[in-house]
């Protein structure tokens, strides 16, 4: 049986977003709230809410952590995270007392988004970049820029914040130096239709990823020879069927990992892996470390205090 400890993240309340820990109050801001803090600070947490993120880190280096990502971080880090993805940023090299702003924040709604997005055709440009940040994403180059446009979106309000978030949101549209942190993303498609039976599939592997099934199997479910679902796959996906189920089940294992104290080998079958070596192996290959090192670096999700 897998025993838990407290792994999970912590969901973000909007009760617990006072102005002393750096938040705009509300009732001063409309569809865009700014944060900005220093470190040490109680935001800093392994933790998550419903909103988008977009967060600039301006001071220190260290740790971050985006869903199983795990990476460094230094001045100039920039990353969009999706509603309900966990995050935090660890610092390792503050000075004695800390530093008075390391983290400059933009936080919005999904569903407002959205709904605008359907009435007016400028902002469905901005919906891809809405599905890639549900595995997180970071951009490059851009970090000078968004601390303007951040900068003046804290100064202004009322229509002229939300040109100053457009013209943000628009930079960050239109960025292709950037990497998603976190899991297996889908490629766009022009074909609604390709789009909803891939996306089917893609669940059906998501549901039974443990299994024990091959491409051949899952071909005659389809009707689909092996040869055009391999073609029609890696267009998806931009992945070979074997490599997407690895990473699928790698990804899950990360999960297990970071949330619960299974012996790694017991992890291994429990994601659909049969021998320990071959899954040590592809975790290797997908996450740049060992399983043992992964959850031993997960730790540090949750601060010095953890």
């Amino acid at each position: 049986m897998a025993l838990q400890r407290t792994r999970s993240p912590e969901l973000e309340h909007d009760v617990g977003r006072t102005p002393n820990l750096g938040y705009e109050p509300a009732g001063t801001y409309g569809f865009v709230r700014f944060l900005e803090h220093g470190f040490p600070n109680p935001l800093v947490r392994w933790h998550y809410h419903e909103e988008y993120e977009l967060h600039l880190i301006v001071e220190t280096r260290g740790k971050v952590f985006v869903g199983d990502y795990i990476g460094h971080f230094e001045p100039g880090h920039l990353v969009l995270t999706g509603p309900r993805l966990p995050h935090n940023w660890i610092s390792t090299d503050v000075p004695e007392g800390g530093v008075a702003l390391r983290d400059m924040v933009l936080q919005f709604g999904d569903a407002p988004l959205r709904q605008a997005a359907a009435m007016i055709p400028e902002l469905a440009e901005a919906l891809p970049l809405l599905e890639r940040a549900r595995h997180g994403v970071e951009f490059f180059g851009l970090s000078a820029t968004a601390r303007e446009h951040i900068e003046r979106v804290r100064e202004a309000h009322g229509l002229q914040r939300l040109a100053e978030f457009a013209a943000l949101l628009d930079q960050l549209v239109r960025c292709n130096d950037y990497r998603l942190l976190s899991t297996v993303q889908l490629q766009s498609f022009d074909d609604e239709a390709a789009l909803a039976r891939i996306s089917g599939i893609v669940d059906f592997l998501t549901e039974h990823y443990a299994e024990n099934f091959s491409m051949a199997d899952l071909c005659a479910r389809l009707g689909m020879t092996e040869s055009s679902f391999s073609r029609y796959f890696r267009r998806a996906t931009g992945n070979s069927y074997t490599d997407f189920v690895n990473r699928l089940r790698i990804n899950k294992a990360c999960q297990l990992l970071m949330e619960t104290d299974r012996y790694i080998t017991n992890v291994c079958y429990d994601v659909g892996f049969n021998n320990v070596a071959n899954f040590n192996r592809r975790f290797l290959q997908i996450k740049g470390m060992t399983p043992k090192e992964f959850r031993r670096q997960a730790e540090a999700r949750f601060g010095a205090g953890a």
